[in-house]
């Protein structure tokens, strides 16, 4: 018999553990994850090398964890502190006093999403006349766009890039423009391939319609700034650019701040007043947000405001000199490999390649570099893009580049000697008929249990294989669609309750 007053599931245990059992069990499940530190992982984490920041970030954390940013009159010190933030970040993207933006004012939010989600929902709350309100993005801008017209019921217009610039045209931005239209956006760098878009042509068609310019520089708003100041020929995208009404910059990217943080900025105050929101039609208080989150932890924004305050901008160029040098590195790694070459030249820090024709499996190819240490990111063919590896480079990486090039070569040339993977004839099958209405869960399950996926995440054991070549294949062989659908119930697959301590 179950004695309800006795209660054990996952980490609720009935009696409670020891703090220091509580901390051992923190620190055995994060040996699972990849390491965070020491520039082997390039995609997640954002790593300067700076000896003590970890430390500091970590105890401004704990003295503002239980300061709550949903009143600012009951806790001035978050105020003052996001205020400083927004400031720094106006004056990183060439706003402020002295400038053609003096007027920029902003909010600290979670992370990037919410930054974009708030421009977007800014937009259209601007316009409550237009009944069916639409927004237009490159097809390499963030998929947060998508996310935010999924949610706020906003229609996306996607422009193609070309397979060459990876940009999109400007005059394709423009037609796409329509009356319904209340955000034009565009990426300071595109996350995808690290390639600045044409900002000061698609600025100027949506001041030309009337349409607010949207600069999503969550990926690199702090960090091309310095590297024009370094002399990299970086292109106009900040507010010094006409028609520019809005940039969002992760503070947490190469701020190196830790998450999350990011910076939501307005030219000015009156294109920002339809972000907020209030309500006061109910009994209790009254509720004021400027951004989707009531109750805000003030720890995140405490930690980006030392580690801003411990930096400062000689530091920050320090870094993006380091970055510079580490990008240069990879690259010239990569274009000494034959059978890969770069999606682009590196003009921010990301370091983008693919497989040319006869080259390695580039999905092998990544299991490789794995097992050597190395953590990269793949990404799926889309439309006509090919398959490719993303690098995020941080000054962390600049160490590890002289190790990174043998150990390219020898990841090569264990993919070509693996050869590429091959669906078995049934799965391929079922993936090129199969669509998204189609899948039930019995054939989820076999398809994950085929993949070898669904293990228990919480026993160590690993939801995910050691190599995912198969999986990364199967899924570049799905339409987008399907992709998601796929991607959606493998997740949920994952994501089970523990009703029992390990």
């Amino acid at each position: 018999m179950i004695d309800e007053n006795r209660v054990e599931a996952g980490a609720l245990s009935a009696t409670g553990v020891a703090a220091e059992v509580a901390l051992s069990e923190v620190r055995q499940l994060r040996g699972a994850d990849r390491p965070t530190h020491g520039g082997r992982l390039f995609a997640y984490v954002y790593d300067p090398a700076v000896p003590g920041l970890d430390e500091l970030s970590a105890a401004a954390h704990r003295e503002s964890a239980h300061v709550n940013g949903l009143d600012p009159t009951a806790f001035p010190s978050l105020l003052a502190m996001e205020n400083a933030l927004v400031g720094a970040a106006g004056r990183v993207l060439g706003a402020g006093p002295g400038t053609t933006a003096p007027d920029v004012v902003g909010s600290v939010t979670s992370g990037g999403t919410e930054s974009l989600i708030l421009a977007v929902k800014t937009a259209r709350d601007a316009h409550p006349e237009i009944a069916a309100p639409r927004i237009v993005v490159p097809s390499s801008a963030h998929a947060a766009f998508a996310k935010a017209a999924h949610y706020l019921r906003v229609a996306l217009d996607v422009v193609p890039v070309s397979p060459d610039t990876l940009r999109p045209d400007p005059a394709a931005m423009a037609a796409a423009i329509r009356p319904e239209t209340v955000l034009v956006a565009c990426s300071a760098p595109s996350y995808a391939h690290g390639v600045v878009d044409p900002v000061t042509e698609i600025a100027a068609a949506a001041a030309e319609a009337g349409v607010r310019c949207h600069v999503d520089a969550c990926f690199g708003g702090w960090t091309l700034p310095y590297l024009r100041r370094l002399g990299v020929p970086v292109p106009p995208f900040d507010f010094a650019v006409p028609g520019v009404t809005s940039i969002s910059v992760d503070l947490h990217k190469y701020a190196y701040a830790p998450k999350g943080v990011s910076v939501l900025l307005h030219r000015d105050a009156a294109l920002r007043a339809p972000q907020y929101f209030a309500y006061a039609d109910w009994p209790g208080y009254t509720m004021i947000n400027p951004v989707i989150a009531s109750t805000r932890s003030g720890g995140p924004i405490a930690a980006a405001y030392a580690t801003v305050r411990h930096l400062g901008d000689d530091g920050y160029l320090r870094l993006a000199g380091i970055t510079r040098d580490a990008v240069a590195g990879l690259a010239d790694a990569v274009r000494a490999v034959d059978g890969l070459r770069l999606m682009a030249e590196p003009e921010s820090t990301v370091v983008c390649f693919t497989a040319t024709e006869g080259g390695p499996d580039l999905f092998v190819l990544v299991d490789e570099l794995t097992a050597r240490g190395w953590h990269t990111q793949p990404q799926l063919s889309y439309a006509d893009l090919p398959a490719s590896v993303h690098l995020t480079v941080t000054a962390a990486v600049a160490p590890r580049v002289t190790e990174f090039g043998p150990d390219l070569i020898e990841a090569v040339a264990a993919a070509r000697a693996a050869g590429p993977v091959r669906l078995p004839a049934d799965l391929a099958a079922v993936v090129g008929a199969l669509t998204p209405e189609a899948l039930t869960p019995e054939l989820v399950s076999s398809l994950a249990a085929g993949l070898g996926l669904g293990g228990d995440a919480g026993s160590g054991a690993g939801p995910l294989p050691e190599r995912t070549a198969l999986v990364n294949t199967l899924l570049d062989a799905a339409a987008p669609a399907l992709r998601e659908r796929l991607l959606v119930e493998f997740v949920s697959l994952l994501q089970r309750p523990t009703w029992a301590p390990s």
